[in-house]
């Protein structure tokens, strides 16, 4: 298998991270994107995925025989599923909590993304601040998420608590101003204790 990564893309890290966690992560040639892309912000669109995914975005699977697996979501369960994993729970109650929380993890994602791409890429006279403000409200809300569940997280691993940390680690890395363990220490404590897991503490962003 082939995936068309970015270091920096937390839904990336999202893959990473449930492939070391499936052992299965030596099975995937990691296959970087230009430096075009990395500097094209959202509109940019990466050639050499175009040809597979017409999206041009990471995380792009090719599998062995050349089929296009893309968007996080689907190559993590696509993964799990060719694994045998426990990633995507089967009983129905346990699934539901899981696939809600990655919902809610990758919905920080997206804000985060949005927010900075408004600040970092919108001429300054042109910033639209109660925009970023909206998706900044969005983030809290998800960390305040984070915060009352990591109690009863414990040493559960699934694509929601993987989805999780994914969004808290991007945070660390482009919205470190934020201070989110700031009034989190369960959250907090959660966070460090989830990185001295190898599958999470070996796979870095930036």
């Amino acid at each position: 298998m082939k995936l068309y990564q970015s270091a920096t893309s937390p839904f990336v890290l999202k893959v990473r991270i449930a492939a070391a966690e499936l052992g299965i992560l030596d099975q995937i040639e990691m296959l970087d994107v230009s430096q075009e892309y990395k500097s094209g912000g959202p509109l940019a669109r990466e050639q050499n995925i175009i040809k597979s995914n017409p999206l041009g975005q990471v995380p792009t699977l090719l599998t062995e025989d050349g089929t296009a697996i893309a968007d996080s979501r689907v190559i993590c369960e696509y993964l799990n599923h060719r694994a045998g994993g426990t990633l995507f729970p089967a009983e129905s109650t346990v699934r539901w909590n899981a696939l809600t929380e990655q919902t809610f993890g990758d919905g920080l994602l997206d804000a985060a993304l949005l927010a900075r791409y408004e600040g970092l890429l919108r001429d300054e006279v042109m910033r639209w601040e109660r925009w970023i403000d909206g998706q900044l409200a969005k983030i809290r809300a998800v960390l305040d998420i984070i915060e009352g569940k990591a109690p009863s997280f414990g040493e559960r691993v699934d694509i929601g608590t993987i989805t999780f940390f994914c969004g808290l680690a991007y945070l660390d890395l482009r919205f470190a101003d934020l201070s989110w363990r700031n009034g989190r220490p369960q959250a907090a404590a959660w966070f460090e204790r989830l990185s001295q897991r190898p599958a999470f503490g070996g796979q870095k962003l930036g």
